[in-house]
């Protein structure tokens, strides 16, 4: 099937042209417009035409799986970066607050750059702020345009959160290649070198992963609203953008601090980086299963239940490890759960709001998502005490 492929189904249908109430619309009950209403009215969710489950749909999961792997998979590898930075005398005078207020960046960048992206995306569709992207990222910027997570929930409805895993899990793929890389490619071939060989290959990767995907913007005809203050009465989006300031406060603080608690607790350097990568392993081989597990069980129940996993490993399995094998477990168990919010954050904004809402609903979930990836590892930092090593 190509891109452009017309819909299967003769009942496929422009959103605003779709009654939801078709079968529980009384003469009572004025007619819903869009998702808009339809939310603000409480009505639940119908579909509005037939999603294509496939297709064209799986050349952008592979394209989505490449750019997480090639942006958000180089970022992972931050944590070796950090572990270097923090056992050497790379920039005299630096504190380790303020290389942990770089990896924040990395993150934080990218999530306050989303409004002006959904601005972009309205006015000029969605490739002109990924190629962006590609080029700010390969050419040294701490972000990448996000604009990748709305379009798999296009493709997909009864598969969405598997597909939406999917994508995600390349950023698994990425952090290890990268996470066993980098620390190889500073040792032989220097620190500026290892960053140059990363921009070049993040560059011509997301080039061509950029220019596969498409969206179906003129079927679903999403509202790109960069701020939708009316959805914030709503109490379920309230509640989701809780989840995601509370999984992200703490995600950050995983992702980057565990090589350097591996040597802490006396791991040499190598085996250290090998902590980091089989946590990209463990984000790689679980973010499928959430996918699945979120289809068949409930969206919003199983990313409940999995951070709620999240948070008991760290205080019973992270808290007491003092060898390498109790940490490998622990990073190879929670790598796989730990990613849930990139894995299902697509498919659950559009259980709260609708296909239509997504992009809007986005932007306010990357907003939320500054404060806790600027400052979670350097709350972190701040609770750690000193050891031997570096830092408990």
């Amino acid at each position: 099937m190509g891109p452009d492929a017309l819909p299967r189904a003769s009942h496929e249908q422009p959103m605003d042209l779709y009654n939801p109430l078709s079968d529980v619309d009384t003469p009572h009950t004025p007619p819903v417009k869009d998702q808009v209403e339809q939310f603000e009215r409480g009505i639940p969710f119908a579909s509005a035409y037939e999603a294509p489950e496939g297709g064209w749909g799986w050349v952008c999961v592979g394209a989505c799986f490449a750019v997480n792997a090639f942006t958000w998979g180089v970022v992972a590898s931050y944590g070796v970066y950090l572990s270097y930075y923090l056992s050497s005398d790379a920039f005299p005078g630096a504190k380790s607050i303020d290389f942990a207020l770089i990896g924040g960046l990395n993150f934080a960048v990218a999530m306050a750059a989303s409004p002006l992206v959904t601005t972009i995306t309205r006015c000029a569709g969605t490739r002109p702020p990924m190629l962006a992207g590609v080029f700010l990222l390969s050419g040294g910027f701490i972000g990448f345009l996000c604009e990748s997570i709305a379009i798999l929930p296009q493709w997909f409805e009864k598969k969405r959160s598997t597909a939406s895993a999917i994508g995600a899990a390349g950023s698994g793929v990425g952090g290890l290649i990268f996470s066993l890389a980098t620390g190889s490619m500073i040792e032989s071939l220097s620190l500026p070198w290892a960053l140059r060989v990363t921009g070049i290959v993040t560059g011509a990767v997301n080039l061509v992963a950029v220019l596969l995907i498409r969206d179906r913007d003129h079927v679903v005809k999403p509202k790109h609203a960069a701020l939708h203050f009316g959805l914030l009465r709503h109490s379920k989006v309230r509640w989701l953008l809780l989840w995601v300031f509370i999984m992200l406060l703490g995600y950050t603080g995983i992702q980057f601090s565990l090589s350097d608690f591996a040597i802490s607790i006396g791991i040499n350097g190598s085996n250290a980086d090998l902590v980091t990568a089989m946590l990209n392993v463990g984000t790689t081989l679980g973010r499928p299963w959430i996918g699945l597990l979120c289809d068949r069980y409930g969206r919003i129940e199983m990313s409940g239940l999995l951070t709620l996993m999240t948070g008991v490993l760290c205080f019973t399995v992270w808290i007491p490890a003092q060898s390498l094998g109790v940490t490998l477990f622990f990073v190879t168990v929670e790598g796989a759960i730990y990613g849930v919010f990139w894995a299902t954050i697509g498919p659950l904004c559009v259980e709260v709001i609708g296909l239509q809402q997504l992009p809007a609903l986005l932007s306010f979930a990357w907003i939320t998502a500054i404060i806790p990836t600027l400052f979670g590892e350097l709350i972190m930092l701040a609770l750690c005490r000193p050891t031997k090593g570096s830092r408990q």
